[in-house]
């Protein structure tokens, strides 16, 4: 899919667009499992949390400009979405690092319905190598090479420590892999053409911190300002 959103990208569609039409689709595949067969602008704009004049723009790239006094078909826009996100073909995706975080993903039900499958397991730890888990047994990293070749990987994961990140970057992208999700908490460096995606979860609760810092500020009255700070003293 990452590799799909790059050349979304070189056709034309700005990146803020490619970034929503998940949220499109998420909402569109509810609509069809409640069984409605068209959407207007405004109630998809509404459950994709955005406003509808941008969602029609973002739709406009696709092709789909909808039909006034009726809307969007619900079905044929699922199919326009998952088409231009790479999602009516399958995706074969490696687990690097099978922790607790690797064990979740890999048995997260959603992947196979959204068009990718987990085909490989792999982790340093002899403890852990040759688990059963979600239907695969974990092979040993020794072995990331050959596993990429043999199941046609196209995407990585990465679930390592912060510390073997970059060496297993650096071997994913030798073996022909240009797609990563990295939830490892740490940059890493690729070469030009291969894309990343970056999940850390602390900075999102950090941000979520934030916000809720700044609601109590406003309901105590608000942080000590300025000019209420103690003068400071001459030492």
């Amino acid at each position: 899919m990452i590799r799909r959103l790059s050349q979304a990208r070189e056709r034309g569609i700005p990146e803020a667009t490619v970034a929503r039409l998940p949220l499109y689709l998420r909402a569109l595949n509810g609509m069809a499992e409640r069984g409605l067969a068209t959407v207007s602008s405004e109630d998809l704009a509404v459950a994709a949390g955005v406003n509808s004049a941008k969602l029609r723009k973002d739709l406009s790239h696709l092709g789909s400009y909808g039909t006034r006094g009726v809307g969007y078909d619900v079905e044929y826009l699922i199919y326009q979405i998952s088409r231009e996100l790479g999602l009516t073909q399958d995706w074969a995706v490696a687990i690097v690092g099978v922790g607790n975080l690797g064990r979740a993903l890999a048995n997260y039900g959603g992947f196979v319905s959204r068009g990718f499958r987990v085909a490989a397991l792999l982790d340093a730890d002899p403890d852990v190598v040759g688990d059963h888990i979600a239907g695969l047994n974990v092979e040993h990293i020794d072995e990331l090479e050959a596993v990429i070749r043999r199941r046609g990987v196209s995407i990585v994961v990465l679930a390592t420590p912060a510390a073997a990140a970059q060496q297993v970057a650096d071997r994913v992208v030798a073996a022909g892999v240009t797609s990563i999700l990295n939830f490892a908490p740490v940059v890493l460096s690729v070469p030009e053409g291969v894309d990343i995606r970056k999940v850390d979860l602390s900075i999102e609760l950090q941000i979520l911190a934030f916000h809720e810092q700044r609601k109590t500020d406003r309901m105590s009255g608000g942080p000590a300002m300025a000019e209420e700070w103690p003068e400071a003293v001459d030492l």
